[in-house]
């Protein structure tokens, strides 16, 4: 079963077929992406690697997690799935509805 790998403490500099091509060197990538702003287009600092192989993940976790990467040390691991309960709530300010008076 495939294996998705979060990537933390990215360089800015680090692109998809950057991270792609490190992580092809513990094993076969099926997907990478680093996570860029909406707004600016910057990274923001993280990426998930999905990796076929279970055994090519552990790997690349050996392999990568607090080793130098574009000149960051940066931190992997084993994704968790997203819960949609615990999102964070983005708040544009007050609600009318909230305020007391």
């Amino acid at each position: 079963m495939a294996k998705k790998l979060y990537v933390g403490n990215l360089s800015y500099s680090t692109t998809t077929d950057s991270l792609k091509a490190a992580f092809a060197q513990a094993g076969e990538v099926s997907d990478a992406i680093v996570m860029t702003d909406k707004m600016s287009g910057r990274s923001r600092g993280f990426g998930f690697v999905t990796m076929p192989n279970d055994d090519d993940a552990q790997k690349a976790i050996d392999m990568f997690d607090g080793k130098d990467l574009d000149g960051r040390a940066v931190k992997v691991n084993e994704a968790k799935p997203l819960d949609p309960n615990n999102r964070p709530q983005r708040s544009g300010g007050f609600r009318r509805d909230s305020m007391s008076f």
